[in-house]
């Protein structure tokens, strides 16, 4: 017997786990280099990226964009991390629990002799493996979870990448549109000054075109500072350090999904948003451990198996069945934090689903917006046009003066630089309009 207890000990402890040391680093540092990053399309999220032939060689379009971030980001690794976490709660969560082996040896002390007494005993708590089907059904559905979770994290910085590509390839298209105005008003200013020293033109008249250019500089400046804000902050999305270079590629084009679509897709929304799947998921777990809970009201029940030998040397084969009486606990506690777990994780899917259907209704009628502000810009870009197209043509040499052209100039500038807001604007809007929607996920 003692043999073979021996051996079933020895074959436990071949199976535990052993420990193995990870030391902390002493100096991190993000790569330089686009070209130092990895990335594997076929571990992409969503089809599109997989399909995706990923070649930073010629510049980083949108996509190249978002699969960097996907495949480097650095939250997205810890929240990989969490998400094995997760799954090991969830392991443990679904385990049966082990028997409990009695071992005991007695010795008599009193006069008289008499043998040596031993029990050796096995029990088992029969209620977990009446409540194992639930365990395992909670497990499952919290593995679910934590994936979908971890889905929705990559969604969310798919989109904040692209978002933060149009911004810094409209960005820096507006600072080209404000560097010609800069070079364009500094060149009248120079000449400005000259007729000044002439005596034809005022100092007064110079200080204020003076504070003019000033103007523009300072937004020149602040546009600069913008982008390259941008920059940091996408270098950062796709775990570079901030002396990283990125070659953007300008491509900007999202496809806007049409009225039908975006009603089709509110009529599924639920199915394929990951939150939203995540979150029943989440629900599916919590009521089957609400189950669970309201099983361990009834009285646990240990079966239990034995056999001894008493120090009159008398043997015997015993079964023992202990219950727990309901009396005071009742399981009641745990049976009231299930359910109201149940009851939050519901009200939760309830409002997070209100909400993303109020927030694409929300970007629907800004896209509407947005699109009337497009059009009458380009109308009043086309007029300014075929306005100075008609002066430059009917005027003749010097009837038009340098501030004058230059007026004309800035104006259809100022037009460009709306132009280019709103189709920024636009732009991101349809980026998250299309994770917001779940077209990510789509084919």
């Amino acid at each position: 017997m003692m043999r073979l207890l021996g051996c079933a000990l020895c074959a436990a402890l071949a199976g535990c786990a052993t420990y193995q040391p990870l030391p902390l680093a002493q100096d991190a540092r993000l790569p330089d280099h686009v070209a130092d990053l990895k990335v594997d399309a076929a571990s992409m999220p969503v089809p599109a990226l997989r399909k995706h032939v990923f070649d930073p060689s010629h510049g980083l379009d949108m996509t190249d964009v978002a699969m960097l971030a996907v495949a480097s980001n650095p939250m997205l690794r810890v929240a990989r991390d969490q998400r094995g976490i997760g799954h090991a709660q969830a392991f443990a969560a679904g385990l049966l629990p082990d028997p409990v082996l009695d071992l005991s040896r007695g010795y008599p002390t009193g006069g008289g002799g008499g043998s040596t007494a031993y029990s050796v005993g096995l029990s088992y708590d029969l209620t977990a493996l009446l409540t194992h089907a639930l365990d395992v059904r909670a497990a499952h559905a919290s593995e679910r979870q934590v994936d979908l979770n971890l889905l929705w994290q990559e969604w969310q910085v798919i989109t904040a990448s692209r978002q933060l590509f149009v911004r810094c390839v409209y960005q820096a298209r507006m600072l080209a549109v404000l560097r010609d105005e800069v070079r364009a008003r500094e060149h009248l200013h120079a000449q400005l000054a000259q007729v000044q020293q002439r005596g034809d033109v005022s100092l007064a008249d110079l200080a204020l075109d003076q504070s003019a250019l000033q103007a523009v500089q300072s937004r020149r400046d602040d546009m600069a500072r913008q982008l390259l804000a941008s920059q940091q902050a996408l270098s950062a999305m796709l775990g570079l350090s901030p002396k990283a270079k990125l070659p953007l590629r300008e491509s900007t084009a999202v496809a806007a999904p049409s009225e039908t679509e975006i009603t089709r897709n509110l009529a599924t929304l639920a199915q394929r948003r990951p939150d939203l799947v995540a979150l029943q998921a989440g629900y599916a777990s919590a009521d089957a451990r609400y189950r669970r809970a309201i099983w361990r009201q009834f009285p646990a029940i240990d079966i239990g198996f034995s056999r001894g030998r008493d120090t009159d040397a008398i043997s015997s084969r015993n079964f023992q069945v202990s219950l727990t009486l309901p009396i005071f606990n009742r399981n009641r506690g745990n049976v009231a934090v299930a359910k109201a777990t149940r009851q939050a994780l519901h009200d939760e899917y309830t409002l997070r689903l209100v909400q993303a259907q109020s927030d694409i209704a929300r970007l629907v009628k800004d896209r509407v917006l947005l699109q009337t502000q497009q059009a009458e810009l380009t109308r009043s870009v086309a007029v300014q046009t075929r306005v100075s197209e008609a002066l430059a043509k009917s005027a003749s040499p010097g009837d038009l003066s340098a501030a004058q052209d230059l007026a004309l100039q800035l104006r259809q500038d100022d037009q460009r630089l709306g132009q280019l807001g709103v189709e920024q604007a636009m732009a991101e809007q349809q980026v998250a309009l299309e994770a917001l929607a779940g077209n990510l996920g789509a084919e």
